[in-house]
């Protein structure tokens, strides 16, 4: 049986944040390092699903961080079971491998469902109130409330919002060495969020995005103390970034440009203005620095329409449409008919609303579910009315528009010679890697 892997999935992860990093560089001294260039869009949900997969958004149907579907009118962010992945995973094949090595998977997005041995993911419980409950998915279906009685609940608080940090990857860590020490996988997935915050609060740059990759570095550190005393024998690892944060210093509102063109409908409720996808002729499902642009029936005219809008306005870097999706194997259904793409120093906010009194109660919460589009600010709050805040200037950081320079483009590193394809390689290459380890083709 070869060697049990490690795969560290690490957004945010650079390589200058390397050289500081002495547990990880210890952890993989003798191995070997390369530039990892993630796929577009290069967020956490699509660049997973193509570390896993070896494939490109095309073909494996995560096209984003959420999804539209358009047969129900419905929006849904993060939440997708594992069935929305269209092509197996690593821990699906491997187990038709020569002694079907078990898996473990902690905490990649959309696990839920998945075919791996172990699992455990965020899934708290949503009340009929609107409260949710903490809780996490988990193969077998008793684990979580082990890993609740040693640990603690998931601190749910710490994984996204205002007060994200540590605590989240620290619990991570833990009840990962925990399923280590109890069943020894042959392949463990382990996503560490943390260097995600403060790159996006306050830059990646910042005192505060420093002194989280320190914190970071301790975590590691732990986790790989705690998998040597599980094993007690020699594990390959493999720390792959996911994406890079870069400055940002503008913010376009795709949704408010759709409105004023007439072309975004909003119902009035109580609470304020609420998007109507029914009858709007387009909206934008925003992503960090691209969106897709959602046009009704498809109309390739209309759509053509919405994409001179685009082009030319500050912080837009490219408008793909129709066949030009293909640029980026971005040609899914599951796509917009139009997509826009900002510039490295902007990114994209999904507010429609043209005044503050009229944006709906949820913009100034934690909501991920009903915002129909990734929202940075929940990572602010503001101290005078204890809510996030409706000023999208605040974030320092984002991600997610293709990598075409070198400092958008994160780092892989490997405990062992493993034959990376080269100096600079694909997320793609990731599957390739621990496949050929196990012994199967690709």
């Amino acid at each position: 049986m070869p060697k049990k892997t490690v795969l560290l999935s690490i957004p945010g992860l650079r390589e200058q944040d390397v050289a500081v990093m002495q547990n990880l560089r210890e952890l993989t001294t003798g191995g070997e390092i390369a530039e990892l260039v993630p796929s577009f869009p290069c967020a956490t949900c699509p660049v997973q699903a193509a570390m896993t997969t070896g494939k490109s958004p095309a073909e494996h149907g995560v096209v984003a961080n959420g999804f539209y579907w358009r047969e129900r009118q419905q929006v849904e962010m993060w939440t997708a079971s594992n069935d929305c992945i269209e092509r197996p995973q690593l821990w699906e094949l491997l187990s038709h491998a020569a002694g079907a090595p078990k898996s473990a998977v902690w905490f990649p997005m959309h696990s839920k469902g998945c075919e791996a041995d172990y699992v455990c993911t965020p899934a708290p419980i949503h009340n009929p109130d609107g409260s949710e409950s903490l809780w996490c998915y988990t193969r077998p279906v008793e684990l979580y409330g082990v890993l609740q009685g040693e640990f603690g609940h998931f601190p749910l608080h710490h994984f996204w919002g205002p007060t994200a940090g540590i605590s989240s990857t620290a619990w991570i860590v833990d009840s990962a060495v925990m399923a280590a020490d109890q069943w020894r996988p042959d392949f463990f997935y382990i996503y560490l969020p943390h260097l995600d915050y403060a790159a996006q609060r306050t830059g990646p740059d910042s005192p505060a995005a420093t002194a989280a990759v320190a914190e970071m570095d301790q975590q590691i550190g732990k986790l790989a103390a705690g998998f040597a005393e599980a094993y007690d024998e020699p594990i390959l690892w493999l720390a792959a970034g996911e994406y890079v944060i870069s400055p940002v210093s503008h913010v376009s509102y795709p949704n408010r440009v759709l409105r004023e063109a007439g072309l975004l409908v909003v119902h009035e409720q109580r609470d304020g203005e609420h998007l109507d996808l029914g009858r709007s002729q387009a909206w934008a499902m925003v992503d960090h620095q691209m969106a897709h642009v959602f046009v009704a029936g498809g109309d390739p005219a209309l759509a053509a329409k919405v994409a001179r809008l685009f082009e030319g306005q500050p912080g837009i870097a490219e408008v793909l449409v129709g066949e030009g999706l293909a640029r980026y194997r971005l040609n899914h259904p599951r796509s917009g008919e139009v997509v826009l793409i900002s510039t490295p120093d902007s990114w994209q906010a999904y507010y429609w609303w043209l005044a503050d009194d009229r944006a709906p109660a949820f913009a100034r919460t934690i909501d991920i579910h009903r915002k129909p589009g990734y929202d940075p600010v929940e990572l602010h709050l503001d101290p005078a009315t204890k809510s996030i805040p409706l000023d999208a200037t605040l974030v320092k950081g984002s991600h997610g528009a293709p990598a075409v320079d070198p400092s958008q483009r994160t780092v892989i590193l490997c405990s062992e010679p493993v034959r990376f394809p080269g100096p600079s390689m694909s997320d793609t290459d990731v599957f390739g890697i621990v496949m050929r380890h196990f012994g199967l083709d690709v």
